[in-house]
């Protein structure tokens, strides 16, 4: 009786489109050449979550976001101006003199995006349903297309579906995808890739 009705289990799924999205690289952004990742991190996930339920704001981890599936059709290469961290020093006769360099790096962003969020009832998809959403950033704007419910097989099978979604968990085929920016500790998953998460023009 409990096997059946795990399979009958659905999902509320909301999709998000948009012309084009930004996913901040976990890795140095100093880096001389910094691409978009191709999947979201825990962090990521859960400042949609918050955005989408501010009454979640005080707690941590994610709560109503179950799964989740990106897709996209290219990475185009942007420049950008940015500033060193620190600031540099130096004195000319009894004057100090405050630098913070700049520098130009590249930057992926994804163009037309395709964001699945997928909930456990159909109350929170449809208030999810009326927002908007941003990847990383707030110019990168996805909205909401449509609500779909289906199976939790449906979701990892159907091709409506395809796309990178990394799976929360520190296990054998992890890996270390970030730092959690409130409590400094690292942040691990495994890509779970279902189709063909690039899609054609």
């Amino acid at each position: 009786m409990q096997l059946n009705k795990v399979v009958m289990e659905k999902y509320y799924i909301v999709k998000y489109s948009g012309p084009f999205g930004f996913i901040k690289p976990w890795t140095a952004v100093r880096d001389s050449e910094t691409f978009s990742q191709q999947f979201l991190t825990p962090s990521i996930v859960e400042g949609i979550e918050k955005k989408l339920f501010p009454e979640l704001l005080n707690e941590e981890g994610i709560k109503k976001i179950k799964r989740h599936r990106l897709s996209y059709k290219q990475v185009s290469q942007q420049q950008e101006v940015i500033q060193t961290r620190g600031w540099n020093i130096t004195k000319k006769g009894k004057q100090f003199l405050f630098e913070r360099p700049t520098t130009i790096l590249m930057r992926g962003v994804l163009l037309e995006p395709v964001l699945h969020l997928a909930f456990s009832n159909k109350e929170d998809a449809e208030i999810a349903f009326k927002q908007h959403i941003c990847l990383s950033r707030n110019e990168d704007i996805l909205m909401p297309d449509e609500i779909i419910g289906v199976s939790k097989e449906a979701f990892d099978t159907e091709e409506a579906f395809n796309g990178y979604e990394l799976i929360f968990e520190n296990g054998d085929q992890s890996f270390h995808v970030g730092y959690n920016r409130k409590n400094q500790e690292p942040m691990y998953g495994w890509l779970h890739i279902v189709g063909t998460p690039l899609k054609s023009f």
